[in-house]
């Protein structure tokens, strides 16, 4: 945390009661660093990884500037004032929890789309009227062909992950709509990225207006609240250490991760197995699962999650306390989202890695891009628990290719269409 304290923005009683109610006094360096220019009508390019408090910044620079500039008279209630993107639908959630808290006293009306689920129930919303629209690109441009709203009215545009919508091949998407806006001199515009590339800087100067650059080094975010940890270990090492781990924690909430949906489903076997109850968090669990799994872990009914990366951008979740590298990442950024699920807005965690035979490779490159070495030891013994090869729980799953039952979901047996041919 810096020195600066949100109360000293001059917000006004609306907003400030939001910042209270989310428990914020002191800003994270980079509000410090982006709200004063925000605020005063300047658009921002920050780099900035996720935990580090700029989904408060560019929201409350959002309510503020909405509240200075009333709509036009002639604005329809499905014209969105505020445009919020993200890539992906997870972050999109918790970008709309956060604006729900921080905006509750200012009477905006807040939804939120993504795809996966809720079709009609969130076209309804958006077609009923909308102040603040945050969403994922796929389904944004699905409403907005169908014309369930328009962006004319449109006065701040935020972009936040703007690598990841590269990395996810949005682009295209995110100009058709950004194209859509009044242009830049007209609305305050707000880029947020883990890196400042050139294609990220590129963007920032086509569709923005003379962006201020704002800058929080990544060896900034993880050196100081978050103790790292790493083990040189065999392979086959890697359950009992992480059993013995999980086992010696006390009171704490802990995202395992992996880097494949096969060891996903083997770690959380072994875990299943042993008297761990975790739950798997992957890119193929439907919506509705995923949601439910992210509440009961943010609730503290589930102590582990088994995470791929899908999980490692762009999830808010309070009071993770621990992070475990299963595996390490072969993108050394990745190192970075991952461990920054702990650690977040001044809170303290620690992040643990195994350094196996299989991913030592990495461990140089995550080194270098982080700017300082992670101090390892050595596997301590008793952490080592005995496990039994034959404890694995193997996931239940569909079975492919096999034949419907001839007697259908009924029980009775279909009846043949009349003069249809047996070959047809």
């Amino acid at each position: 945390m810096t020195d600066t304290r949100f109360d000293s923005f001059g917000f006004s009683e609306p907003i400030l009661a939001g910042i209270r109610d989310a428990g914020f006094e002191y800003c994270t360096p980079i509000q410090a660093a982006t709200l004063p220019l925000a605020l005063a009508g300047k658009d921002v390019a920050g780099q900035a990884q996720t935990g580090t408090g700029k989904t408060a910044a560019f929201l409350l620079a959002t309510f503020h500037h909405l509240e200075k500039h009333p709509p036009r008279k002639e604005r329809r209630p499905n014209q969105p004032r505020a445009l919020i993107l993200a890539p992906t639908r997870e972050l999109a959630i918790q970008i709309e929890r956060d604006a729900r808290v921080l905006g509750a006293h200012t009477g905006h009306k807040i939804e939120v789309v993504f795809g996966g689920t809720g079709y009609e129930k969130q076209r309804k919303a958006v077609r009923e009227g909308v102040d603040i629209l945050i969403g994922t690109p796929g389904r944004l441009i699905d409403y907005f062909k169908q014309k369930v709203f328009d962006l004319r009215q449109v006065q701040v545009v935020v972009l936040d992950e703007a690598d990841r919508m590269f990395d996810l091949g949005f682009i295209k998407d995110i100009r058709f709509l950004l194209r859509r806006c009044p242009p830049p001199q007209k609305r305050l515009g707000m880029l947020f990225s883990a890196t400042l590339s050139y294609r990220v800087t590129e963007l920032a100067y086509e569709h923005m207006n003379n962006p201020r650059t704002v800058q929080v080094e990544p060896e900034q975010v993880t050196a100081d609240k978050i103790e790292e940890i790493g083990y040189m270990t065999a392979n086959e090492e890697k359950i009992p250490l992480l059993v013995g781990l999980l086992r010696s924690f006390e009171q704490a909430r802990t995202i395992v991760f992996v880097n494949t949906k096969r060891a996903a489903d083997e770690v959380w076997g072994y875990l299943a197995g042993n008297g761990i109850e975790a739950a798997v968090l992957s890119g193929d669990v439907p919506q509705k699962k995923r949601m439910s799994l992210l509440r009961r872990f943010t609730e503290g009914e589930l102590q582990v999650l088994v995470a791929t990366d899908v999980a490692a951008r762009g999830l808010h979740i309070p009071g993770v306390t621990h992070v475990i590298n299963f595996d390490l990442p072969e993108d050394a950024e990745d190192y970075v989202h991952r461990i920054g699920r702990t650690g977040r807005a001044g809170a303290t965690g620690t992040a643990i890695s195994f350094v196996c035979e299989t991913y030592a490779f990495s461990l140089p490159d995550i080194e270098a891009y982080t700017g300082h070495r992670i101090p390892m030891q050595p596997v301590p013994e008793e952490l080592l628990a005995e496990i039994d090869p034959a404890s694995r729980v193997r996931p239940k799953r569909k079975r492919h290719g096999s034949r419907p039952s001839k007697t259908g979901r009924s029980g009775k047996r279909p009846r043949r269409a009349a003069g249809r041919n047996r070959s047809h």
